[in-house]
């Protein structure tokens, strides 16, 4: 959409935007928005003239979201909390939408992921480092983090859903390594890199029934006991951690493959059908069942979709 800067505004705040006061913006002001989901995410795509902005700060208990903006054209000078970041183009910040900011840009093209909080596994005292931090997207984790965004950006629409899914968690987990990566020293390293290959493991074995924090202690030869302590200051416990994964895996299988709840469910590791159908309601606010019945009836459309419908039979008589 392209508008003035008064429907540019509201554009902006039903994203979960702070208000802005515009210092540069006049009668000709317009801004080009462009918002798309991709699973959990959204991803809204800006282009603005030249700005000066002040935004202040708004009630957390709508800040469920963090932000990751991109710089695609242009230059733009952003402070936020102890942050004062200068971006150029493919350079990348994290944003806190209900904190104060101040930022100037030339005329720019930008991306803004909306991330919510509990899909990165970042500590609150490290967010806190991290807002308003230029993050280098020219190379490593940053680079990658810029090109996904700025693509996803043009193409998630065509994503079907579980791909969108999928997509969206390794969008997720890749700017859970490119904020890690910028900490830098400040992390406890040797901590990190064992959660990192923990979490691995957890992901490669999600099938495994018999998955549990004993059996992934005992495979890292450490005791339960050193293993709950090294996630205590995470926003997941061990266990919580791989009943969510698992949840998102059968969430996408059941999105797109037509298999029964109860079949989905046990192959990723939920032996009682009724206790996974009430933690899947209570995780996503609907029912499991309902992912099956929608595809089936999606299928069903496909497969009824006579071939005049798609101009595949129009030579027969």
């Amino acid at each position: 959409m392209i508008g003035n800067l008064e429907s540019f505004q509201d554009e902006l705040a039903s994203n979960g935007f702070p208000p802005l006061v515009n210092k540069l913006a006049g009668a000709g002001f317009r801004g080009r928005a462009t918002t798309r989901d991709l699973g959990p995410l959204r991803l809204v795509s800006l282009d603005t003239p030249e700005s000066a902005c002040i935004g202040r700060e708004r009630d957390a208990c709508g800040g469920e979201n963090l932000a990751v903006k991109v710089m695609a054209r242009g230059r733009t000078r952003i402070e936020q909390g102890r942050g004062d970041a200068e971006l150029g183009p493919t350079d990348l910040v994290l944003l806190d939408p209900t904190r104060a900011l101040r930022f100037e840009s030339t005329a720019a093209a930008h991306v803004t992921i909306l991330v919510p909080r509990r899909e990165l596994r970042i500590r609150p005292a490290q967010i806190d480092r991290l807002i308003g931090v230029r993050i280098d997207g020219s190379h490593g984790p940053g680079a990658l983090v810029s090109v996904l965004a700025r693509e996803s950006a043009r193409w998630a629409t065509e994503f079907r859903e579980a791909e969108a899914l999928r997509s969206a968690a390794a969008v997720v987990e890749l700017i859970a390594v490119a904020l890690e990566a910028r900490l830098g020293d400040d992390q406890p390293a040797p901590d990190e890199r064992l959660r990192s290959r923990i979490a691995g493991y957890i992901e490669a074995r999600l099938a495994d029934p018999d998955l549990s924090p004993p059996s992934i202690a005992a495979a890292h030869n450490m005791s339960v006991r050193r293993l709950h302590k090294l996630f205590e200051d995470q926003p997941l416990t061990v266990a919580a951690l791989i009943r969510h994964r698992r949840l998102e895996r059968c969430r996408a299988e059941l999105t797109e493959s037509g298999r029964t709840v109860t079949a989905v469910a046990a192959r990723w590791g939920f032996s009682d059908p009724t206790h996974f159908s009430k933690l899947f309601k209570a995780t996503y606010g609907y029912n499991a069942r309902a992912l099956v019945t929608s595809n089936r009836a999606r299928t069903a459309r496909t497969r009824t979709a006579g071939p005049d419908e798609d101009g595949g039979d129009q030579g027969r008589h």
